[in-house]
């Protein structure tokens, strides 16, 4: 297997809570996979854990934990305990993800600096806590998931867009500087088109059988096949591989070839999912011990997942 095989390693995602984290926990479970869960909300997550713990395999470790990834302070501290409880992460899929999807002047400060603080930052602060320890074992998987978004921009995505954007050029960076430096680390960039999880309810596609907006279960059983697979760049569909490579046309053609497809018509009705706005944890909260998936150790306030 030229990838990182699930099947006995340890795998955090976060934004695990609900839509493709979800799935992709229970996908990874199924693999053989131990799970470390972080989202922002308690209520979702310790539901996802409670459905690990009656699917993962026998000596399999599942871990909840409530964290809000755009605070440096919370990930550090969840960090550590995640790392005293299941030792090294081997998989990282930095998962979580917000959206306003608003024109730039209907945008205000605090959700432009909240997609940024989670859609960009918390790559930082999440890479950085279990990256030494896949450097130092030699072997580790990190997964950005990016959007088609961050290959081409999109009307009413300006902080959106330019995040993922960001997120693309994050993967590519430290891939390229994983590689230089020998560490056996890998990396895979995930740049789907819309998925049907409700983060983008209300956004509508002018052509559905170039431009499908995606079904969550396929996209998460996409994402680990390619950690499996070595896959450093996945992107769905097809068609959105070749929009990056149509800059080359002249700019007016580009616009024209983009509004033909209708990319900039996709948010005029989004809608988003309801209740997703900032909520700060003044902590981390574990919910779950590794040893005793069925266990709840602690509680805090309702919260909003941040991806």
């Amino acid at each position: 297997m030229k990838g990182t095989r699930l099947g006995g390693s340890t795998v955090l995602i976060t934004g695990a809570g609900s839509g493709i984290g979800r799935l992709m926990a229970l996908g990874a479970a199924q693999r053989g996979a131990s799970l470390v869960l972080w989202d922002l909300s308690p209520e979702r997550v310790e539901k996802v854990r409670a459905e690990l713990a009656d699917r993962a395999r026998p000596g399999a470790q599942v871990l909840a934990q409530v964290v809000d990834v755009s605070d440096k302070a919370q990930v550090s501290a969840a960090a550590a305990e995640t790392l005293a409880q299941v030792g090294t992460i081997d998989v990282l899929i930095n998962n979580a993800g917000v959206i306003s999807g608003k024109p730039l002047l209907d945008t205000s400060d605090a959700a432009i600096e909240r997609t940024f603080a989670v859609n960009v930052l918390a790559l930082y602060w999440v890479t950085r806590a279990f990256l030494p320890a896949m450097v130092a074992q030699h072997r580790g998987h990190v997964v950005t998931i990016a959007s088609a978004a961050g290959l081409i921009g999109v009307a009413q995505q300006t902080d959106y867009s330019a995040s993922k954007h960001a997120a693309v050029g994050f993967d590519e960076s430290l891939r390229a500087e994983m590689r230089t430096l020998g560490t056996g680390v890998r990396t895979t960039v995930v740049c789907p088109y819309y998925i049907d999880t409700g983060m983008f309810d209300g956004v509508a596609t002018k052509y559905p059988f170039l431009l499908p907006i995606l079904k969550e279960q396929k996209v998460a059983t996409k994402i680990l096949d390619a950690v499996e697979r070595g896959k450093s760049r996945l992107i769905m569909p097809p068609l959105v591989a070749g929009l990056a490579p149509a800059r080359i046309l002249p700019t007016a053609l580009f616009d024209r070839m983009n509004d033909f497809l209708g990319v900039n018509q996709t948010m005029a009705h989004f809608a988003g999912r309801p209740g997703d706005a900032p909520v700060v944890t003044p902590d981390p909260v574990i919910l779950g011990d590794a040893a005793a998936p069925g266990t709840a150790q602690a509680d805090a306030d309702p919260a909003v997942r941040a991806g």
